[in-house]
């Protein structure tokens, strides 16, 4: 098969076809599709509930699966907030999946009607795929042909005609999503113990793992691994916990239960966590350390000292975000 004989961008009044165009497209997202930003296409209840779903402002990347459509995409734009009308359900539950489908009649194989004015289409509609499987996450999965993205499935009850938000599962993925990446260390110069059993919460080890870190704008989550090599053990036994603190938002428990005897002994801590970035921590510089529990129930002590090393891996990610902006 010959080449299609007119690349992007030639000179001379060269007409450049819709199949190259797309290709340019294809290019431009890595081959992916999805949402542009974390907060594009959402799909909400109404502030009063109703028959109805609104989706929100934003734009997509929809690869073309029109037969032949190689290494083509389109790129999507909802500039203002539209509504779609949700079919109320009998005796039985029902599943629907909300969908941004670009249907062009002119593509290759496809048999979409033509629009009414061919300078303005529509071309690309919120579409709703009614009465899909419960597990549904993805287009393809019920119908496999159509250049569309998902971005929502409403599961209703039964005799149900108000849709809210509880019935709404988020589907959507990101186009490129941002991410970055970062190690925080911390070497104790001398040694620190927590020798307290109190139940209850103590800021330590305290200097030096303590870090002022700068959140992206874009970031919506945030996953943090802490690792504590090194770490000693004094007296028998010990039984504490310890936990990450970002921003004032604590982290999960790690319980540290040792009863090896009352030798000076160590071991290797990791704390990990995936969290949520609010919108108002955004762009903000907020503050990382450990906090550490002691209970009364064991007469053992933990340290760190210059054979200790503290390390923070934090990656920030961008991914889709229901938060009310």
């Amino acid at each position: 098969m010959a080449w299609d004989s007119v690349p992007w961008f030639t000179e001379g009044g060269a007409v450049h076809s819709s199949e190259v165009a797309r290709l340019l497209a294809y290019a431009a997202f890595g081959g992916a599709e999805g949402v542009v930003g974390s907060g594009d296409l959402r799909v909400r209840a109404l502030s009063t509930p109703g028959p109805e779903v609104q989706v929100t402002a934003g734009a997509c990347a929809i690869t073309n699966r029109a037969a032949g459509a190689a290494y083509q995409a389109y790129a999507g734009r909802l500039p203002t907030a539209d509504r779609v009308s949700i079919a109320a359900t009998g005796v039985s539950a029902r599943s629907d999946l909300i969908v941004a489908r670009v249907e062009n009649p002119y593509s290759y194989g496809e048999t979409w009607p033509n629009p009414s004015n061919p300078e303005v289409g529509p071309y690309i509609y919120t579409r709703v795929i009614s009465n899909v499987p419960k597990t549904t996450t993805r287009v393809s999965q019920v119908r496999a042909s159509d250049s569309a993205i998902a971005l929502a499935r409403i599961d209703l009850p039964a005799n149900t005609s108000t849709v809210t938000q509880a019935m709404i599962t988020d589907l959507r993925t990101m186009v490129s999503p941002r991410r970055d990446r970062r190690l925080y260390t911390a070497f104790p110069n001398a040694l620190s113990q927590l020798t307290y059993s109190d139940n209850k919460w103590h800021n330590w080890p305290g200097e030096p793992a303590r870090w002022n870190i700068d959140v992206p704008t874009w970031a919506t989550r945030m996953k943090l691994v802490t690792t504590l090599a090194g770490f000693r053990y004094l007296r028998a036994d010990v039984y504490a916990k310890m936990q990450n603190v970002f921003g004032g938002r604590l982290g999960q428990d790690t319980v540290i239960d040792d009863d090896q005897g009352a030798n000076a002994r160590r071991s290797t801590i990791v704390l990990a966590d995936n969290m949520s970035i609010p919108a108002a921590m955004r762009g903000t510089t907020q503050l990382l350390y450990l906090q550490t529990y002691m209970y009364k129930t064991e007469s053992g002590d933990v340290a760190v000292d210059a054979g200790t090393s503290i390390i923070a891996d934090v990656e920030f990610v961008e991914a889709p975000d229901d938060e009310e902006l």
